[in-house]
């Protein structure tokens, strides 16, 4: 199961993106999240630290929102 981490720099839209440690915008700045099974797991404990979190495009598509 992936290591998550959630940006603890916004995006341009107020997000918090939530990603895997293999992604290749894992950001510097973050927290983590622990082990989770699916990226839904770390969405909803990345919200527990932003109230607007959400899934990286591209580490954690199924999870992302436009």
């Amino acid at each position: 199961m992936p290591r998550y981490y959630v940006n603890r720099e916004q995006q341009n839209n107020g997000d918090h993106e939530v990603h895997v440690d293999t992604c290749g915008f894992l950001p510097s700045n973050r927290i983590d999240l622990g082990i989770h099974s699916t990226c839904q797991e770390a969405v909803k404990k990345a919200k527990t630290y932003y109230a607007q979190s959400n899934g990286c495009y591209w580490c954690s598509r199924p999870c992302h929102t436009s």
